[in-house]
């Protein structure tokens, strides 16, 4: 994975929050590594200016930290950090479930069952990238079926916290989210069964509270 190439010179603050972001998702910039504009600039063939804009976003996410005339670093893993936002984009993946287990279509079910494939083809080969990225197929069925515009930009920023624990932990050797789990989810979502699901989506996110409580 390369998230730091070029980008297309359209919507170029959002392409490098993106970019910057996925690198440090991916551990491509570590922890505690100091970032320059001027140098992310350049490697992602832009001025400075969306990235100090991305910078910004990027610091008011908890991605990076900035100390005014000195530096930019990315920040350290913190387990509380991730643990509270494990909490808090579970209880959004709860709310969003809840919503959606009424509304959903056949297409529906079909799409989270072919993500969860997915899932577990990439789980046996060791693709982090790909489970990861299955993962996030299979729950925003969910987030877009309920339609809760504030649930899903919730999510979207506080997801790529847990992510970047999650990438440590699987490059370590440690279990992936269990694609049965996922069946029983969508199994519960079949059948109309509102309170399972929740149920089975408070169980998975309640595992990864406990994964930032691994030493």
């Amino acid at each position: 994975m390369n998230a730091l190439r070029p980008v297309p010179r359209t919507l170029l603050r959002d392409r490098a929050y993106e970019a910057i972001r996925d690198a440090i998702v991916a551990g491509e910039i570590e922890p505690g590594a100091v970032v320059r504009d001027a140098d992310l600039a350049e490697r992602l063939g832009l001025s400075r200016a969306p990235v100090r804009q991305a910078f910004a976003r990027l610091v008011d996410e908890g991605l990076l930290e900035s100390k005014p005339q000195s530096h930019t670093r990315v920040t350290p893993l913190v387990a509380a950090d991730v643990r509270d936002a494990a909490a808090v984009v579970g209880a959004m993946h709860e709310l969003v479930t809840r919503a959606a287990v009424p509304r959903l279509r056949t297409a529906d079910t079909d799409a989270m069952r072919a993500a969860n494939e997915r899932f577990a083809a990439a789980v046996r080969t060791g693709d982090v990238d790909a489970a990861l990225r299955a993962d996030d197929a299979l729950h925003d069925v969910l987030v877009h079926v309920s339609g809760n515009r504030a649930a899903a930009a919730t999510v979207a920023r506080y997801t790529p916290l847990i992510r970047r624990l999650e990438r440590r932990r699987f490059g370590e050797g440690g279990a992936c989210r269990s694609a049965g789990l996922h069946d029983r989810l969508i199994a519960a979502c079949a059948a109309g069964d509102t309170d399972g699901a929740v149920r089975v989506t408070a169980e998975i996110w309640r595992g990864l509270e406990e994964l930032a409580d691994i030493p």
